[in-house]
C-alpha cells in the first residue's frame, strides 16, 4: 500500500519538481509565480520570487538550475542568485516552453506551446513542437505538430524518449538515434482518466505519469502495460519526480483546478505536494551543461 504524506500546500499550479543530492525539493508555481526550494526540515525558500510559467527544470553542471517556460530557456546561478537567458526566440518568434528533460550530453529536450494555454480568455489551440537545445544554446527542431507538450523522460538505455502530449491524451514514445534525432513516434500508453502531464522513469524502464484532471498517478511497465493507479487527494496531479538516497521517494505535485476556470477564486490556493515510496527506484536524471 502506497501511503501519501503531504509536504506542503497553498500553491496554484506546482510544476517542474527536481530533488538534489541534499534531498532538497525544487519546484515552481506556474500561475502564482516563484521557483521554490523545500529543505528536508520542511522550510521553503523562494529562489526566484514572482517568476511565472516555469514548466520544467534540471540541475546544471557546476551548480544552479536550468529552467524553461514562458520567455524561453534560462539558467539560475545559485552563487549570484541571478538568471541568464539561454534561448528566447526561434525563427524570430518568442518561445513558451513547458516541460523538459536533460540527456547525458547535457542538452535539453523541451516542448513548446503553439498558443498560451494560461491566457484568459484561452485562445484557439495551435500545435507546438519538440526541440533539443544543445549547449551553449543551439536549437534543433525534432518534431512538429505536438498539440500540448508535457512531460518528457529518457529510457534507461537512452534509446527511447517518452513524451506526454496532453492534447492527444497520449504518452508517445520515440526512438532516439545515435545522432540524437528522433524517429518512429508511436503511442506508448494512455492514462485511464484525465490527460497525461509530467512523467518520471524508473530503473526498469517503467514510466510513472501524472494524470491531470484524473485525480491519480499511474505506473506503466516498459511495454506500456498499466500496472498501478495511485489516487491523489486533488483532481490535478501535474508532475512527479524520484528522490531520496535510494531514489525510491516519489514526489507528486499538483494544481488547483480553480485556476483553469473563469470563476473568481476564493483564497487560499489549494495545490499541494505529496511524497510516497515506490517499489522500484527512479532512474537518475542527468545534469544540463549550460
Amino acid at each position: 500500500m502506497m501511503e501519501l504524506e503531504i509536504l506542503a500546500s497553498g500553491y496554484g499550479l506546482v510544476e517542474g519538481p527536481r530533488v538534489d543530492e541534499q534531498d532538497r525539493l525544487y519546484f515552481s508555481d506556474v500561475v502564482l509565480g516563484g521557483l521554490y526550494r523545500r529543505s528536508p526540515s520542511g522550510s521553503v525558500e523562494d529562489l526566484i520570487p514572482g517568476r511565472k510559467h516555469i514548466g520544467g527544470m534540471a540541475f546544471n553542471e557546476g551548480g544552479g538550475l536550468v529552467f524553461c517556460g514562458k520567455g524561453g530557456l534560462a539558467a539560475w546561478d545559485e552563487k549570484t542568485r541571478t538568471v541568464r537567458d539561454i534561448v528566447t526566440h526561434f525563427e524570430g518568434k518568442p518561445l513558451q516552453f513547458n516541460d523538459m528533460t536533460p540527456d547525458d550530453q547535457g542538452s535539453i529536450y523541451a516542448g513548446i506551446f503553439g498558443y498560451d494555454p494560461f491566457a484568459h480568455p484561452r485562445p484557439d489551440p495551435a500545435p507546438g513542437a519538440l526541440f533539443r537545445i544543445d549547449p551553449p544554446g543551439k536549437m534543433v527542431l525534432l518534431w512538429d505538430g505536438i498539440e500540448l507538450s508535457n512531460g518528457l523522460g529518457l529510457s534507461p538505455d537512452r534509446k527511447l524518449l517518452y513524451h506526454s502530449d496532453s492534447g492527444t491524451d497520449t504518452v508517445w514514445v520515440y526512438d532516439v538515434m545515435p545522432d540524437r534525432t528522433l524517429k518512429d513516434r508511436r503511442p506508448f500508453a494512455k492514462v485511464p482518466a484525465g490527460v497525461p502531464d509530467g512523467l518520471a522513469v524508473d530503473v526498469e524502464g517503467g514510466v510513472w505519469v501524472a494524470a491531470a484532471m484524473g485525480g491519480q498517478v499511474v505506473h506503466f511497465s516498459s511495454d506500456g502495460t498499466l500496472e498501478r493507479q495511485l489516487k491523489v487527494p486533488l483532481d490535478m496531479p501535474s508532475s512527479l519526480v524520484f528522490g531520496g538516497r535510494d531514489l525510491q521517494d516519489l514526489y507528486i505535485v499538483t494544481g488547483d483546478v480553480r485556476y483553469f476556470g473563469e470563476d473568481p477564486i476564493e483564497p487560499p490556493p489549494q495545490a499541494a505536494i505529496y511524497r510516497t515510496r515506490a517499489a522500484v527506484p527512479g532512474l537518475p536524471v542527468p545534469k544540463a551543461r549550460f
